[in-house]
């Protein structure tokens, strides 16, 4: 039986070149100069700070990172950002980006899937949503209802078998 997974991943690499890239903007910018400022990646909680002398520095290096990312083909809705905090004599940010369809986003996607009269079967495990069907016009229906509905994180689709 064909079916297909919906999961919700960052991709480690791109992400790591995201923040590359970023501090390499932050050395060539003219407003930046003479500032520390600087964007650090925490691989275990996949969260990125970012950290300068004054908030109004953490604003701009925030819509500098949303850049770099949507270049590399990270979704923005993919990090939550946190408040702008100050610790001494620096301000900071963090973004956090969670990976898995947690429950309550599963059983969206599983209601809109379901809503829409396709002929097949959608079923969470665990971060994944697996959808079966009969045929393979009605998995490649249901990927674009999905893609076209309005879900806040980003979705891909594995393991296409016929």
């Amino acid at each position: 039986m064909p079916s297909f997974d919906v999961v919700s991943e960052i991709k480690k690499d791109e992400l790591q070149n995201a923040v590359e890239n970023a501090n390499r903007e932050l050395l060539t910018r003219y407003d930046f100069r003479g500032v520390e400022a600087s964007f650090t990646l925490n691989k275990e909680e996949l969260s990125v700070k970012m950290e300068a002398a004054e908030e109004f520095q953490v604003q701009q290096m925030e819509e500098m990172f949303r850049i770099r990312l949507s270049k590399r083909g990270i979704a923005p809705g993919a990090a939550e950002y946190g408040e702008i905090c100050r610790s001494g004599k620096k301000s900071y940010k963090v973004a956090t980006f969670k990976e898995g369809i947690d429950k309550e986003l599963g059983k969206k996607v599983i209601a809109i899937i379901k809503k829409s009269g396709l002929k097949v079967d959608p079923r969470q495990n665990g971060e994944v949503i697996r959808v079966t069907g009969k045929k393979r016009d009605d998995l490649q229906a249901a990927i674009a209802l999905i893609k076209g509905a309005d879900i806040d994180k980003p979705l891909q689709f594995e393991n296409f078998h016929d």
